[in-house]
Parts: C-alpha cells; sequence; structure tokens
C-alpha cells in the first residue's frame, strides 16, 4: 500500500512557510491541496508548483463534514496507486479535520506527518497573550457555550463569513456580556495582519470572506462570569471558607433543613402563580442550599461535589437508555417500564 505524507502550509504567505516543508513541496510529486484559497499558493503558483486542489468538493457540498470525508477518500484511493503529498493550511495536526479523519480511517496507508506551523503562535503575538494563563482552541462550526471556560482565552477558528460571525455572537452572547471587547484577527504573522477589536455585539458586522480570520475572546473576571457555575462555586468556597461567614460556620446538614424546605415552598408558590423571574430566583435559592451541603461533605471528608455529581451522571446515563443507547420508548409509560426495571437491578446489585 502507499504513503501520504501531510505537510502544512503555515498561517499565512510563503515568508511563513518552513524551509523543511517548502523544499518538499517543490521536490515532491503528486501535490495535493485540501484548498488553493491561501496567501502562499499564489507565490508557489508563480514558482512553477503543479498540484490538484480540492475546492470544487466545498462547492458542490454543504455540510462541511461530507466535504471531509470526500476529500479522505479520494486522498486514499490516489494513495493506493502510489504516494502523494497532502497540503492543508497551518499545521496538519492543530484543527486540522480531514487529517484526524485521514488518520482514523487509513485502511492500510502510510500517514506520515510532516509538520508544518500553526497560526496559534502568531496569533498570540497579535493580541499580546501568554497562553500559559490558559486557553481554548474551538472551531466557530461546532461552538457549545456549555464547553466554554470563560476564566480563559478563548480563539474561535474559521469565522469566515457574516452568518458563521453571527452564530458565534449569538452563541458567546449566553455566557459573555454584550459589551465585552474581543478581536478578529486576520492573516495573523502576515504582511497583511489586521486586528479589529470590538464589543462582542458588532462581531456580525463584517463582509465578504475571509478564510484566514479568527476570533480571540479575552477571559472574563471573576465577578463578571455571573453566568457561570464555577463561579458559584468559587463565592460559596469563600463563604464557607476560613474568613467566610460566621452564620454559616455554625450549620450543619440538619440545621440547614429547615432553610432548604423553605426555599422549595417558595419555589412551589411561584410555579404555582406562573412568577417567572421569581422560579429563576428560588432556583438559584434550592442551588445554594445544595452548595451548602455538598461544602459541609468535603469540609467533613465524608463525600465532595464531584462525587455528588459523578452519582448523577452515572445515574442519568444509566437510567436513560431509550436515550442514550437506541431503546424504544414512545410513551410515558414505556418510560417507565424501562426506569422501573433498572431501578430494580439497582436494588439487586446493591
Amino acid at each position: 500500500m502507499g504513503k501520504i505524507k501531510v505537510v502544512g502550509l503555515g498561517p499565512g504567505d510563503i515568508e511563513q512557510l518552513p524551509f523543511g516543508v517548502y523544499q518538499l513541496l517543490k521536490k515532491e510529486k503528486p501535490l495535493y491541496l485540501r484548498t488553493k484559497m491561501h496567501p502562499a499558493v499564489e507565490d508557489l503558483e508563480q514558482e512553477g508548483l503543479v498540484f490538484q486542489s480540492f475546492d470544487t468538493i466545498y462547492e458542490e457540498n454543504n455540510q462541511f463534514e461530507s466535504v471531509y470525508e470526500t476529500i479522505v477518500k479520494e486522498l486514499l484511493e490516489a494513495a493506493k496507486k502510489e504516494d502523494i503529498v497532502y497540503a492543508v493550511p497551518g499545521h496538519p495536526m492543530v484543527a486540522e479535520k480531514s487529517v484526524q479523519l485521514l488518520l482514523e480511517n487509513k485502511a492500510g496507508i502510510s500517514i506520515e506527518i510532516k509538520g508544518g506551523k500553526s497560526f496559534l503562535d502568531d496569533l498570540f503575538q497579535a493580541v499580546k497573550i501568554d497562553p500559559v494563563e490558559g486557553f481554548q482552541l474551538v472551531d466557530a462550526l461546532d461552538l457549545n457555550q456549555d464547553d466554554l471556560v470563560a476564566s480563559q482565552h478563548i480563539i474561535v477558528m474559521q469565522v469566515f463569513n457574516e452568518y458563521i460571525a453571527s452564530e458565534v455572537k449569538l452563541t458567546l452572547m449566553e455566557k459573555y456580556p454584550d459589551e465585552h471587547i474581543v478581536a478578529l484577527v486576520h492573516e495573523a504573522g502576515s504582511k497583511n495582519e489586521k486586528v479589529d477589536w470590538l464589543p462582542l455585539f458588532e462581531l456580525d458586522r463584517m463582509e465578504g470572506v475571509h478564510n484566514l480570520t479568527s476570533l480571540y475572546v479575552p477571559p472574563l473576571a471573576v465577578d463578571e462570569r455571573t453566568k457561570s457555575f464555577q463561579t458559584v462555586q468559587h463565592y460559596i468556597d469563600a463563604i464557607m471558607g476560613e474568613d467566610g461567614d460566621a452564620w454559616i460556620k455554625e450549620q450543619d446538614h440538619r440545621t440547614l433543613l429547615t432553610y432548604l424546605e423553605e426555599e422549595l415552598s417558595e419555589f412551589k408558590a411561584a410555579v404555582e402563580d406562573d412568577d417567572i423571574d421569581n422560579m429563576v430566583e428560588e432556583l438559584g435559592d434550592l442551588l445554594m442550599q445544595v452548595l451548602y451541603h455538598t461544602n459541609l461533605g468535603e469540609q467533613s471528608g465524608y463525600f465532595s461535589f464531584e462525587e455528588v455529581v459523578e452519582t448523577l451522571n452515572k445515574k442519568l446515563r444509566r437510567r436513560h437508555p431509550h436515550v442514550f443507547d437506541g431503546v424504544k420508548a414512545e410513551t410515558a409509560e414505556e418510560v417507565d417500564a424501562i426506569w422501573q426495571k433498572i431501578k430494580a437491578e439497582e436494588k439487586r446489585n446493591n
């Protein structure tokens, strides 16, 4: 079987292309490019570089996943006949889905990663941050606000048009203030590098297609992370810590039960009154009571918050095979039957 050598074209123009990669591109054939829409390719074409790109596949497919699967299929077929070179933007092992699919589905083909330069170093320099402080690299096409850690630097790649920028904006605004200052970084490290600082709510006011644009989202201070569960934990730890609240230090699980029952009663009243605002507040008060108890458990050494979450997660997964494992349950009666069976098995195993 054949071999595929995978190289990275770097983040920008030809001056950023590593010399070893440049030599390989000039010497070894045949060469396949994921896309020719890259600043270095124009210069390489002027030097006589011959290649085949997969840009037509992008034009024929609406879903990126199917694009990458098609590219990988064609590369593997070509490699069965002869050794080939496959070049991608940036570094092959940094946020490059097609390379990951190649490694997962190589089917006897040898995949050799030859390196390249990632866009990350140039982006860190452009916005003047130190990644040792902690950062997340996420894909704009697969962005989930629940996965974002607002205390870290966030880099969102593939923000290449107004539509994607709008979707990213709406997701980020679930966790960040509308006025939070972010940066669109265009062609980081190249001679055309441009950094646009703007408030989050203006993020989608961009025109055209920007293949080499990423979004930088600075971290929030603790008191700004009001939509973060980690902030709740931080506050509760401080309140119940050595220098914390005098009242809570005198409480235990039994004395706190009265307050738990009180908060539950107030939530029930809010539900009965259809008072949405009060429901939100009372649910927060109930969560506060839960965290009081888990913190007491940690202080006594009997159990931790993590154990509570672990137990809940395992129970949720175990008791919902009709959600996660394809078990058929289309009515409430069928769901109840599944629950009763699982609970009976749990009792037998305890």
